[in-house]
């Protein structure tokens, strides 16, 4: 039997995931549990460059497991694991960085970000490395195909320099070529401000909130223009409209559209039926969530199997690394 494409992808622990992680990454990342061999880490030693409360990291971990487990991953299909339990990754970092010149990291989208806002001698040694160790987590595990959107096809055209330098000094073999799985654009979530829905503007809205009374009066707090009841309205100039599309059924979405040009429909009646398909939508999955939260210990051994599965597999690359460049083999 051909072995199926190894897919690989990783998410840091930032808290509970709110809409746009969720259409961005989680949805399409469990989707290909069926069609892949498929690798999911938390990026726990990414989330070192920016946090420094041990307690909300290990908290974070388990949320974002949780999450995963509850919006339907498979550990039985997938591997599910933690990046700092597999700590051949930084070894094969080091070997990667041995190869790799400053000019390709000079190149990277955070370092030019900085460099361009005058704060390039403010980044930590770790944010400056960061793309290194994100090609060691991709080459680690011999992944055919990363899942990105199109703004973070550069991880792994990195990661493919990255594994060339190598393979051009230590022989063609050595690593594993892997190549971009671009998803299909996934339409920008609005924010309760209808901005781009981000952390960083504080306008998210969480995909486990606790009941339908929450997704309601964070619905209600959608900003929308002055418009009257009685006023046809554009929905696709609606971010409720189009946030509801998300999460209702397409006859409820063409039926709301239909309501919202015909008038007699307002904004308020919009936001109701916003919050119910909120709740129909992540409901059960909110309460699954909360569950796994009360059972860390089913939690760590989800993570532990993953771990299990992933080292054995970071072991092998990293033993072909370690004979190539004239090191001693791993120790059993």
């Amino acid at each position: 039997m051909a072995r199926r494409l190894r897919a690989l992808s990783g998410i840091k622990p930032t808290g509970t995931p709110h809409l746009g992680n969720y259409f961005g990454m989680i949805q399409p990342a469990i989707a290909l549990q069926d069609s892949h061999d498929a690798y999911y880490f938390v990026a726990d030693y990414h989330a070192l460059t920016t946090g420094r409360d041990p307690a909300v990291l290990r908290r974070a971990s388990h949320e974002i497991t949780a999450t995963f487990l509850a919006l339907g991953l498979d550990p039985s299909r997938a591997v599910f694991f933690r990046q700092s339990d597999v700590p051949e990754v930084l070894e094969l970092s080091w070997h990667l960085a041995c190869v790799t010149n400053m000019g390709l990291l000079l190149r990277a989208h955070a370092y030019k970000a900085a460099e361009q806002e005058s704060r390039a001698n403010e980044l930590s040694t770790g944010t400056f490395f960061y793309p290194v160790l994100m090609a060691a987590d991709i080459l680690a595990y011999d992944s055919d195909v990363v899942p990105v959107g199109r703004d973070q096809l550069q991880h792994v055209e990195m990661a493919q320099d990255m594994a060339g330098h190598f393979n051009a000094a230590y022989g063609s073999k050595a690593l594993r070529r892997p190549e971009p799985l671009v998803r299909a654009e996934v339409p920008t979530i609005p924010g309760t401000d209808e901005r781009k829905m981000s952390k960083s503007y504080g306008n998210t809205i969480d995909i486990f909130l606790k009941d339908e009374k929450a997704f309601l009066k964070v619905a209600k707090g959608i900003k929308t223009d002055s418009k009257g009841v009685d006023e046809p309205k554009d929905p696709d100039t609606s971010a409720i409209y189009t946030l509801y599309r998300l999460v209702a059924t397409p006859a409820q979405a063409d039926e709301m559209a239909a309501a919202y040009r015909a008038g007699g429909y307002g904004y308020g009646h919009a936001k109701e039926a916003l919050g119910r398909a909120f709740e129909a939508h992540f409901g059960a999955a909110r309460d699954r969530y909360y569950d796994l939260l009360k059972r860390p210990a089913d939690l760590e051994d989800v993570l532990a199997k993953g771990a299990s599965n992933a080292r054995s597999v970071a072991r092998d690359v990293l033993g072909r690394v370690r004979e190539r460049v004239g090191l001693q083999a791993l120790p059993k």
